[in-house]
């Protein structure tokens, strides 16, 4: 499943993850680096089971924490209307 933001969202990469605007509400909302991991990978083409894999290939997390945690952030990110 390949996420694409809304064209009313913004992103901007830092230092610390990424920050997404959502342009319609003004609300930010603030992906460290695990989440902008997911969202890039997701974004590339990726489906979930690829976002998992590369979370536990780059950072120190077991794959059944990976899944809930990919879960939990593409449901937070469509119940905000940010992606599609």
């Amino acid at each position: 499943m390949t996420l694409r933001f809304a064209t009313d969202v913004s992103t901007a990469h830092t230092q610390y993850g990424t920050v997404l605007l959502d342009q319609r509400t003004g609300d930010y909302w603030e992906l460290n680096p695990t989440g902008a991991l997911v969202v890039r990978t997701l974004m590339d083409d990726g489906d979930e089971a690829a976002a998992i894999t590369a979370l536990v290939a780059q950072f120190d997390i077991d794959r059944d924490r990976a899944e809930q945690d990919v879960a939990a952030l593409v449901r937070d990110l469509r119940t905000a209307g940010l992606v599609s």
